[in-house]
């Protein structure tokens, strides 16, 4: 079985700063660093360290092709990770060297450059075994999941940057919805009801360091999440999200799948960075 990620892949650029910038301010950063990003990134090295098989549909620039390499390096299949014209989508991240928060933002690039095209190539081998992801960070997500839903695959949708249009639009063809607090409470103003009455069968809402939340059709429980002190905590859902789909795709466990995607997410935010500061398999199972 493989997961399908329709997914960004951002340079991101990491301030580390004494604070959290305010309006108007102008402030020195402390530190400074470079390195792969992208909420579809983050999400295939997770699936791929954590053993999982993932194939990465998207685009960058061939500027930026050690990023491709790094990410073909993991074993992640980027037959479908196209080189553009357009410039590679990037991050400026700012981090706050106290409490581990940040603000982002996000230059889509040729994350926005995807076509159907793209989309038909990159689909053209799964099967109804197969998982379909995808976020809001690139184009054509809507046109994946209906090709998606055609061929019976499973779909994950994580609704990351919140989009209320987009995510209403998603909300009949997914089978599992993965949002974070702000985002549960976005997505119940635009229905005007309860998150549990969104139409989905598989809901999880990140709660942070509070760890997940699932919501089923027949159960709903939280699962903890390990007591660690966080020195950036940017990539943590998207690390979570990719470590479960990876582990949940193998096992079928859903409650040990949480656990064993909490554990990750736990480790990583100990870290700068985000995809590279990923945890390996190893270090997951041993923190288990």
């Amino acid at each position: 079985m493989a997961i399908y990620n329709l997914g960004s892949v951002n340079v991101d650029y990491f301030y580390s700063l004494p604070h959290l910038v305010r309006p108007s301010e102008t402030l020195a950063a402390v530190d400074f660093k470079q390195g792969l990003g992208g909420k579809g990134a983050n999400q295939s090295v997770a699936i791929a360290k954590a053993g999982g098989c993932v194939k990465h549909i998207g685009a960058m620039h061939p500027s930026d092709k050690h990023y491709f390499d790094q990410l073909s390096a993991l074993n992640i299949d980027t037959t479908h990770l196209s080189m553009s014209e357009t410039a590679s989508g990037h991050g400026i991240v700012m981090v706050d060297a106290q409490s581990a928060e940040n603000q982002i933002v996000v230059y889509p690039g040729a994350n926005f450059a995807i076509t159907e095209q793209m989309i038909d190539k990159g689909l053209n081998d799964a099967t109804s075994s197969d998982w379909a992801l995808c976020q809001n960070e690139t184009s054509q997500t809507h046109y994946f999941m209906m090709r998606a839903k055609a061929k019976r695959m499973k779909l994950c949708y994580s609704a990351a940057p919140f989009d209320a249009e987009k995510t209403l639009v998603m909300l009949p063809l997914i089978d599992l919805l993965v949002v974070n607090e702000i985002e549960a409470k976005d997505l119940e103003r635009a229905l005007n009801r309860p998150i549990e009455e969104c139409g989905v069968d598989h809901i999880l809402v990140t709660l942070g360091s509070r760890g997940v939340r699932y919501i089923g059709c027949d159960s709903e429980f939280t699962v903890a999440s390990p007591k660690v002190n966080a020195v950036d905590t940017t990539g943590a859902g998207d690390t979570f999200l990719g470590l479960f789909l990876a582990r949940y795709d193998q096992t079928g466990d859903l409650n040990a799948s949480l656990r064993f995607a909490v554990t990750g997410a736990a480790i990583q935010v100990t870290r700068h960075g985000t995809a590279d500061a990923i945890p390996s398999l190893d270090e997951i199972e041993s923190a288990l």
